[in-house]
């Protein structure tokens, strides 16, 4: 019954905002309360689980939208994401911006969390698409995907990292095998983008001429000076996952701590908007009011997180309704041999839009199991990681956060992120699994 009241939530959702243009955070808040109310949760806890998911949700990517917004509205109007544009475009050529952004997302999301990543990418996207003309749909899809596939397979991701801790999995191995995994589904993502999301067109600047942009751009500050507010958060970000590793590298004092607090995500994004702050030729305190360009910002960050927010709520009565229990009971009593713990961490994935809490939850029950299937040698255990993890990314859909931010950030309809981004996960998901059936089958 669970099963079928998520369907019916998830049918709902999708006519009540394509056909009837309800607006999606009422469809959400609907959905949530009325899944909660047929599935049996407690009256008390429906409204508490609404309201936990929803701001747990903008705990933690709320901030990091809002400054993330600014830096884009400033690299926009100021022109320096159109000379960043430029000058990847000498690198990479006219007609290869989702090839580039594919890779730069697969790269970025090892150390950064996918949100977080693709916020900080989009104004480049945007301006990069828009000086190559062509559809935001193919390069928005590209880099979400991009972001997907290391997000859900290449420690230290949080993901993979705690899978291989409950099932006791080499950490190397699981990294290697993480790799070895996502090489396919980077193929099959780029084969996607070009032969099926350039199909639908988004316009990346709809509000902009190229008059608009050629004025900006003799105004724009240096390709140098335009890339920090990207780069500089990036590199700091990824610093404090490096920090993090179990040797220490930068050791426990004063400088590992500093570099904890300016690589956090909001922290460093901070430090990001302040260098976007001295991109303009001629500086103004208007643009830091409600009716400059910070006020822009804010105005379309508040849709993207309350929509997000929703969908987080979505989530969160999900998990309290109890079905990543029946979803894991159900598939564990069948003899899947390897694709178990894939199918598994599929049907939670689905089912409330976590990847890693599908992992987590995934590995969690495959564990006590693995001496059963068999899998006891360092390799079988790095190949069950990973092929739950690859189950992780079927499919992303409406109680996903990064749904949401992928498809609110690109000026996508519900619809087409179905089409694009939902579609997308599941290929990569599945391909993905493939080099694990293979690696099982020749060494194990």
């Amino acid at each position: 019954m669970l099963i079928v009241l998520l369907i019916l939530a998830i049918v709902f959702i999708v006519i009540s905002t394509t056909k009837f243009k309800l607006h999606p955070f009422l469809a959400l808040i609907i959905a949530a309360i009325g899944y909660g109310l047929c599935s049996g949760i407690p009256l008390d806890k429906i409204i508490s689980a609404v309201n936990s998911g929803f701001g747990s949700t903008v705990s933690s990517i709320g901030i990091v939208i809002v400054v993330g917004c600014i830096i884009g509205t400033f690299l926009e109007e100021s022109g320096g994401a159109y000379v960043m544009a430029r000058s990847v475009l000498k690198v990479v050529g006219e007609k290869r911006v989702p090839l580039a952004m594919l890779i730069l997302g697969y790269f970025i999301s090892i150390p950064v969390y996918a949100d977080s990543g693709f916020v900080i990418l989009t104004p480049l996207n945007r301006a990069l698409s828009k000086k190559a003309k062509i559809t935001l749909a193919s390069s928005a899809c590209a880099l979400g995907l991009g972001l997907t596939i290391t997000h859900c397979l290449v420690p230290p991701t949080p993901g993979p990292i705690a899978a291989a801790g409950i099932m006791e999995a080499d950490l190397g191995l699981v990294i290697l095998t993480g790799i070895a995994a996502s090489i396919l589904p980077l193929l099959v993502a780029w084969l996607f983008v070009t032969k099926w999301a350039s199909r639908t067109y988004i316009d990346p600047a709809p509000n902009e001429t190229d008059a608009d942009i050629e004025k900006k751009v003799a105004e724009a500050p240096s390709a140098a000076r335009s890339f920090l507010p990207i780069v500089v958060p990036l590199v700091l970000i990824v610093l404090k996952s490096i920090a993090s590793f179990p040797s220490a590298p930068f050791g426990a004092g004063a400088f590992a701590k500093i570099i904890g607090f300016i690589g956090e995500p909001v922290t460093a994004l901070l430090i990001g908007m302040v260098l976007a702050f001295t991109l303009p030729k001629k500086f103004d305190r208007e643009m830091l009011s409600s009716t400059g360009w910070v006020g822009k910002a804010l105005t379309s960050a508040a849709i993207i997180i309350m929509i997000t927010a929703a969908g987080g709520s979505f989530g969160m009565i999900l998990r309290e309704s109890g079905i990543a229990d029946v979803l894991g009971d159900s598939l564990s009593s069948l003899n899947l041999g390897i694709w178990l713990p894939f199918l598994i961490a599929a049907a939670l994935k689905t089912a409330q839009g976590s990847s890693t809490v599908a992992i987590i939850t995934t590995a969690s029950i495959i564990a006590p199991l693995m001496g059963v299937m068999g899998f006891v040698a360092p390799l079988e255990k790095a190949i069950l990681v990973t092929a739950l993890c690859s189950g992780a990314m079927v499919v992303a859909h409406v109680n996903d956060s990064f749904f949401w931010v992928v498809t609110q950030m690109s000026g996508m309809s519900i619809k087409t992120g179905y089409k694009l981004h939902t579609l997308g996960t599941l290929l990569c998901g599945l391909a993905a699994m493939l080099p694990m059936c293979l690696l099982y089958a020749i060494f194990c």
